[in-house]
């Protein structure tokens, strides 16, 4: 079946976020779209109205967006799920990240498996969700330290061999990790805990400059202090005509060349809000008053 076309450009807002070539040949816009918070309270069972959620999907690729990221054990299985009945066939261009390596015992909890035959299933079974051929970028969602972590990453490279996947990432690792990984097999994406509040992983995120690797920074906004009253970057957002949301993710934006925020919502109005972040200007010095070096 054809694929349909990505709406004219006018109407894609996203698209002032610039463009980044994930691998070097997948180009997407910069700003993209987290995919957990359609679903459940808590990343757990299905949303309270999935025909708002599919609806909010469409509107994400209306918008311009063309970076989708989700996961396997969003739900488990209901993000992907609803991606798919949302919007395929698939718009051309628009690219469908997914995780794998977590299993979900319940609501909370999160536990890592490597295995590589474990690996393998959740390959396997988020081709058959997403209903494609070949998965565009697959993240291992977290190291097992139960596994050493050479036959987790074999197996996701035999994976690549076969087809089912084109590009690879790796999610909360150090730079050793990274290191680590890349002996084995090619690593376009990193996606680590990283935005205005915390700035844990600035180490990462300048070994994927250098190496022009993808950071993808997940909860991009935060705890949601900075948008409590009171707080000083609510000042600063006025004085620019923007929300605090969007000044976090413009900030994210303008700090390295190699970020690619995905901020997700389960609001209409929330990812309008976020999506018009892309295209706010700010000076050097304006920057370095939202976050002194």
């Amino acid at each position: 079946m054809a694929k349909k076309a990505l709406s004219p450009r006018r109407s894609r807002p996203a698209a002032a976020s610039g463009i980044f070539k994930l691998g070097g040949d997948l180009p997407v816009y910069r700003l993209g779209f987290g995919a957990m918070r359609v679903i459940g309270r808590g990343a757990w069972g299905e949303p309270k109205d999935a025909a708002a959620a599919r609806r909010l999907l469409r509107k994400v690729v209306d918008l311009g967006v063309n970076l989708i990221d989700t996961a396997d054990s969003y739900g488990p299985e209901v993000s992907e799920r609803l991606i798919a009945e949302a919007l395929h066939p698939y718009p051309k261009g628009l690219v469908i990240a997914t995780k794998g390596g977590l299993v979900r015992p319940g609501p909370g909890e999160w536990v890592p498996v490597g295995r590589p035959e474990y690996i393998r299933q959740c390959v396997e079974m988020s081709l058959r969700r997403l209903r494609v051929d070949c998965i565009d970028l697959y993240q291992l969602h977290r190291i097992d330290p139960k596994v050493p972590a050479a036959e987790t990453l074999g197996a996701l490279k035999q994976l690549r061999q076969e087809g089912k996947i084109r590009h690879l990432g790796l999610s909360e690792v150090s730079v050793k990790e990274l290191q680590h990984a890349r002996r084995i097999v090619p690593i376009v994406s990193v996606q680590n805990l990283y935005n205005l509040e915390n700035r844990r992983s600035e180490a990462v995120l300048k070994y994927c400059e250098k190496h022009h690797i993808a950071f993808i920074p997940w909860a991009p906004l935060g705890s949601g202090e900075m948008v409590q009253p009171g707080h000083p970057f609510a000042k600063i957002a006025r004085r620019h005509g923007a929300t605090v949301s969007q000044l976090a993710l413009g900030w994210l934006l303008q700090h390295s060349p190699v970020m690619l925020p995905i901020p997700g919502t389960a609001s209409l109005a929330h990812l309008k809000e976020n999506v018009g972040a892309a295209g706010l200007k700010l000076s050097a010095t304006d920057w370095a008053e939202v976050a002194p070096a």
